[in-house]
Order: C-alpha cells, then sequence, then structure tokens
C-alpha cells in the first residue's frame, strides 16, 4: 500500500509521532509532531486508530501473536479444536467468545467480576452455548507458556488456579487515540470520535477513519473504506476552499477597478 502510494507523489513520513492537533483561527489544521515541527493544511483525515487495553501480566506482551490475541474474528481460526480462554465481562468478551465457539472445542471466559457488563441478550446466548465456560470472581495473574500459550494462571476466592489452554483472547477495552486533537471534537462515552455520513467529524474540515471513530468493526476492510469515503470528501471540501477564494479574490480585483 505504502509503495502504491508513494507512485502517486504521496509524501510519508516515517517514525515520527504527533503530539497534539489544532486548529488555527483561521480553520487550517495543524499537527504538531514530537520533534518540535508542525505541519499545517486546511483538511486532515484521523487515522490514528487505538490500542486494546492490556492486562499487564507476565507472559501477555511476550506472548503476543503466539497465543495471545485482542481480535478473535482475526485469529479465531489459528485456534480450531483447542481449549482457549476469553479475559473480560463487557459485550465484546461475550460476543468473541461466541464467535470463538466456531472452532474452538471449549472456551472459558474469565471475568473479575461476579456478574457481566453484557447486555442481557448476549449473556443469554454465551449462557446457552453448551461450549462456553464462566470462571468469575477471577484475577488473571500470568500468561504460562515457552513457545506458545500453554495455560493461564489467575486467582479466585483466595486461591491459585491454573487453567490449560492454547489461547488467551483478551476483551477489556479499547482505548481510541483521539486525544491527540487539542479543541473539543464530539466524541461518545469512551473516546472515539462521533462522524457524519462523510466521516467528517464536529470540527469542519476534520474526518475521521478506521479505529479512531464510532463503529460496529475494527477491521481493515472497514477502515479502508472509511478512508476512501474520507479522501473523497476532504478532496471536494478543499477544492471548495480554492473556489471560494478565487471568487473572493475576483471580487476584489473587480472591486478596485
Amino acid at each position: 500500500m505504502g509503495d502504491h502510494a508513494r507512485k502517486f507523489g504521496l509524501d510519508i513520513r516515517e517514525f515520527q509521532p504527533v503530539r497534539e492537533v489544532d486548529v488555527a483561527a483561521d480553520g487550517a489544521k495543524v499537527v504538531r509532531l514530537e520533534s518540535g515541527a508542525e505541519l499545517t493544511a486546511p483538511a486532515l483525515i484521523m487515522a490514528a486508530g487505538g490500542l486494546p487495553r492490556r492486562l499487564d501480566v507476565p507472559g501477555e506482551e511476550e506472548l503476543a501473536g503466539r497465543g495471545v490475541s485482542y481480535c478473535a474474528v482475526c485469529d479465531g481460526a489459528f485456534f480450531r479444536g483447542q481449549d482457549l480462554a476469553v479475559v473480560g465481562g463487557g459485550d465484546a468478551a461475550l460476543e468473541e467468545a461466541d464467535f470463538l465457539t466456531r472452532y474452538a472445542s471449549k472456551v472459558t471466559v474469565i471475568h473479575r467480576r461476579d456478574q457481566f457488563r453484557a447486555q442481557p441478550v448476549l449473556q443469554e446466548r454465551a449462557r446457552a452455548n453448551p461450549k462456553i465456560e464462566f470462571v468469575l470472581n477471577a484475577q488473571v495473574r500470568e500468561i504460562a507458556g515457552d513457545e506458545a500459550v500453554r495455560a493461564i494462571r489467575y486467582v479466585q476466592d483466595g486461591e491459585e488456579r491454573e487453567l490449560p489452554v492454547g489461547g488467551v483472547f483478551i476483551f477489556v477495552g479499547f482505548v481510541p487515540n483521539s486525544d491527540l486533537i487539542r479543541p473539543h471534537v464530539d466524541h461518545d462515552a469512551v473516546g472515539y470520535l462521533v462522524t457524519n455520513r462523510d466521516l467528517q467529524t464536529s470540527i469542519d474540515g476534520l474526518w475521521a477513519v478506521g479505529d479512531v471513530r464510532s463503529q460496529l468493526t475494527k477491521q481493515i476492510a472497514t477502515a479502508v473504506g472509511d478512508g476512501t469515503t474520507a479522501a473523497v470528501a476532504a478532496s471536494q471540501y478543499v477544492e471548495g476552499l480554492r473556489d471560494r477564494q478565487r471568487r473572493t479574490t475576483a471580487l476584489q480585483a473587480s472591486e478596485r477597478r
């Protein structure tokens, strides 16, 4: 994708982290880099994504991609016939646990509280699935393994326990990188940017695409589709600004004559 974009003259600046995004008095979008440099443009597309919340337990980072996953749709098919663990108690955790039963022989949902935060309909669906078991009031302490995940260790009722599994799917939240934007912009309760049908945010000339915006899925296919819509809309926006500038210039020239 990068090579393809470069052929059309795209200026790609790698390894230059963004510190914040601001809006100037004239409406221009200002991107401030951690290096101290600033980039200014009339339109900006935010494709900053986000990061899944982590458990921050031993083994999680070391075994990421080797049995530890944050996306059932992405990785579920790699675990056919295995016993799996899902950590979390919200909508995503129970939806993904149900999805994983397409491939796994058994899915154990581990939740730190005594009841789920997920919608009742999702809880009913999960409890009706014979492949799903539940471990409540449990705190995950470690994900064990060498070349791959082999077990998850947790504490329940003061007792340390170990559950042999071939994979651990973690769904304890997702944090969109929307806090890069300095001025107020409409967002939902979690922080995802709210957009209109053209994917423009509440700030004129600022679009949001992919995982940083409020939407149903977090997949490459939908992010690419978002990008197409936003790119066309941003292009039309910039052309509109140019047309207004040309008309203003022509009017000023006419008045001087």
